[in-house]
């Protein structure tokens, strides 16, 4: 009987790795196994590798030896093992990762009904597991993709096109030999050389086939992994690129053809590749970013499929500054995290602001001299927003901590002068991209935000970083947007677990976000069941702070204040007018006045609100800096699906849900509860039931009064100083008197940056 499968082991430098791996294939079955074989490619490797093969090689005859005597790298070393194939299939392992126990045994089996069938698998796709240093695992990140999909009894890549959305690399991947000789493609030398192969073959297949066992254990996070190497190497990926296009150019192109979804599917899909790795830190050297970024606007230049339109949201806009080689503008996306109006105008709006900063190499240059320096025990660095000011959670424990832990200097990441401005007195700043920011985010020991900081910005040991989150969760968060790909559009699921990972503590405001948030975000920090501590304000609210509020805002005596407030929708772009507030405000009358607050991601109000003189009067609040001032303000809450109604509900007043489109959102969005059956007062679909409901008054108290009991449950005002006591050292403000605790403006010159910025 022929050999049904080879399995090709490159081999370099990895001798702390090599036993197990063989031991993983060659044990998993007896020596009279004669199925498969193993070989494997010592390639000039400079450590005792190279020993290892020979005595394993010595004791087992399945297991064949091809000593090189030059390295060739990863793709040079397959390309030279695939002549001396046997197999009927070939699988390409990594000799650093290993195979789960019986694997092979498993793989033989499957390939065996594979020949057996009339048309067999091409390509076998297998799971796998992902592992860490310090021995975590994590199943397969895209199973969602595979299981349950038409690859489980076998389909052509066009008959399943998500398949994109998994990893492309050659591991988890068991090949039919002839239809892999026949494609006529060849692994790519340097980093990223295994992409040439797959794409061709998965494009050209006439059968892929998924097998939900997972197969392989592949190592992340090791030194020397090109995931963690800088180097100029990963510009590697454009000459795999251009082999991958060249393919799909070639007239006589073996496999199936291929439909121009396709082409457009693996266009955007390198061009996703490309742009992760240029925003990955510490990838690219920073001599070398702005051409790496010119490379990748060469790459649109020269593969961009006719009528490709782009994507839309942020990613849109990130892969249009991409194709102009937009490189600063792009760099001011990033570090904002949303769309600037100056982006909407046009990319190049913004550049002249940026260029004012430090520039991009210097910045990587000062921030990892600053990672030299020791920690700053008593240095806490604060955030809000992407960087938009004084707000959320992150305020509420900064003012606590202040109060129970006044040796902890706490100091505000903001965006510009304008925001610096803005803040309290008094509130000690640092403006992104200075000196005095790169000195803080290297040196602190503390970091609260309610999102993730940069990913520029790694994690030191010792420091405690709070994610505090910014809302009560309606819709589907975290991972589990990985079942719902119209509303994960643009999402990078590796890049936020990344971030995920950095967290030692995560606030949760209620039961039901502790059930939520530790399956959509898995990781090994503390849940700090403590309430919201931005809430504490509504909590401890009087009559008094309501009517100052009232006040400051111009509201007429005697009118009822309707706060208008509806989410963000992910996929349908800016602020979406599902009400039509000015002939809502007709409709109501002069006795009610509308503040109107769109979602903080849009970046336009919601237009003209002239209503005439028999209507209510509106006011546009979207630029106001404190959604709870607008909470105390208002007498009643319109919103759809905003986590907002939560927060709302600890002040015990009315709220109308306005959901039009509750079906569509469920099934795209994904939600955590029904709305209908569990809301927080009246509910409504169309704008008559909306003026009725806010003509009525209160009429739905016993469903705010449930809706009260399961999701304010922690909300009694204490929540901060819950969280203050936890993570930092808690002294009396006496303990620490004349010891210098921080006070006064920031400083963005970064001159007192070690002394903490802004301290005096």
């Amino acid at each position: 009987m022929s050999l049904l499968l080879s399995i090709v082991l490159p081999v370099h430098g990895v001798e702390r790795y090599l036993p197990r791996c063989l031991d993983s294939i060659l044990g998993d079955v007896p020596t009279a196994e004669s199925r498969f074989e193993v070989i494997a490619v010592d390639d000039l490797s400079p450590d005792g590798s190279g020993a290892i093969l020979d005595a394993y090689a010595a004791r087992d005859r399945r297991l064949r030896v091809l000593h090189l005597t030059e390295n060739q790298g990863l793709g040079g070393a397959r390309t030279a093992a695939l002549p001396q194939a046997r197999g009927e299939y070939v699988w390409f392992v990594d000799s650093d990762d290993w195979l789960p126990e019986r694997t092979v045994s498993v793989i033989l089996d499957e390939l065996e009904q594979e020949r057996r069938r009339e048309t067999p698998a091409d390509v076998l796709l297998t799971d796998f597991t992902h592992v860490y240093p310090d021995g975590e695992t994590e199943p397969n990140p895209w199973r969602h993709v595979l299981v349950g999909s038409p690859l489980v009894e076998g389909c052509t890549l066009a008959e399943h096109p998500a398949l994109f959305q998994t990893v492309m690399s050659v591991w988890n991947k068991v090949f039919r030999r002839a239809f892999l000789e026949g494609l006529d493609v060849a692994f790519g030398r340097g980093y990223y050389e295994d992409i040439s192969v797959t794409y061709p073959a998965l494009l050209a297949a006439e059968r892929l086939r998924y097998l939900d066992r997972p197969c392989y254990v592949y190592r992340r996070g090791r030194d020397g992994a090109i995931t963690t190497t800088a180097s100029p190497k990963h510009a590697d990926v454009f000459a795999q690129y251009d082999a991958i296009f060249a393919f799909l150019d070639r007239p006589d192109r073996p496999g199936r053809p291929v439909p121009e979804s396709l082409r457009t599917l693996v266009f955007d899909r390198t061009v996703r590749q490309a742009l992760n790795v240029y925003d990955t830190p510490g990838l690219v050297p920073t001599d070398l970013r702005k051409d790496f970024f010119r490379r990748i606007a060469q790459h649109f230049e020269r593969h961009r499929p006719a009528g490709y339109r782009f994507p839309g949201g942020v990613r849109g806009v990130q892969y249009r500054l991409a194709s102009r080689g937009a490189r600063i503008a792009y760099a001011e996306l990033r570090r904002t995290g949303r769309l600037p109006r100056e982006l909407k105008r046009g990319a190049r709006a913004v550049a002249p602001a940026v260029r004012k900063g430090v520039r991009s190499g210097a910045r990587f240059t000062a921030y990892n001299a600053f990672r030299r320096m020791p920690l700053d025990e008593g240095l806490a660095v604060y955030a809000a927003y992407w960087h938009r000011g004084y707000a959320c959670s992150p305020a509420a424990i900064y003012e606590k901590a202040k109060e129970l832990a006044p040796q902890i200097r706490g100091v505000w990441v903001v965006e510009n002068r304008q925001q610096a401005a803005a803040l309290p007195s008094g509130v000690p700043y640092v403006i992104v991209n200075t000196p005095a920011y790169l000195k803080a985010m290297a040196t602190a020991k503390y970091f609260v935000n309610n999102v993730n900081f940069p990913h520029t910005m790694a994690k030191r040991p010792g420091t405690v970083h709070v994610q505090t989150q910014h809302g009560t969760p309606v819709k589907a968060m975290g991972m589990d947007l990985r079942r719902y790909p119209e509303a994960a559009e643009g999402m990078d699921f590796e890049r936020l677990q990344e971030g995920i990972d950095r967290w030692d503590f995560l606030v949760s405001s209620n039961p039901h976000t502790s059930e939520h948030f530790t399956r959509a975000f898995p990781g090994r920090y503390e849940l700090l069941e403590t309430g919201y501590p931005r809430n504490d304000r509504l909590a401890n609210a009087t009559s008094e702070d309501m009517r100052a509020m009232r006040e400051r805002l111009g509201l007429r005596p005697g009118t009822t204040a309707v706060l208008y407030a509806p989410t963000h929708r992910g996929g349908k772009g800016g602020y979406v007018p599902l009400l039509d507030v000015a002939e809502l405000a007709r409709r109501l009358g002069p006795r009610f006045t509308l503040l109107v607050r769109t979602h903080y991601f849009h970046t336009g109000g919601p237009g003209d609100l002239a209503a005439g003189e028999d209507a209510a009067a509106i006011l546009d609040v979207s630029a106001h800096p404190t959604v709870e001032d607008l909470y105390l303000a208002a007498d009643v809450l319109v919103t759809d699906y905003s986590s907002m109604m939560f927060d709302y509900a600890v002040l015990d007043r009315p709220v109308v849900i306005f959901a039009p489109d509750w079906e569509e959102y469920r099934r795209e969005r994904g939600v955590y509860f029904d709305l209908f059956e569990e809301p927080p007062g009246a509910v409504t679909v169309d704008a008559d039931g909306l003026v009725r409901a806010l003509r009525a008054g209160d009429p739905e108290w016993s469903s705010r009064a449930r809706f009260r009991a399961k999701f304010c449950v922690w909300d009694d005002g204490g929540a901060a100083e819950r969280v203050v006591r936890r993570v930092f050292p808690v002294r009396s403000a006496a303990t620490d008197a004349g010891k210098g605790a921080a006070t006064g403006a920031g400083d963005e010159s970064g001159t007192d940056a070690g002394k903490g910025a802004g301290e005096r």
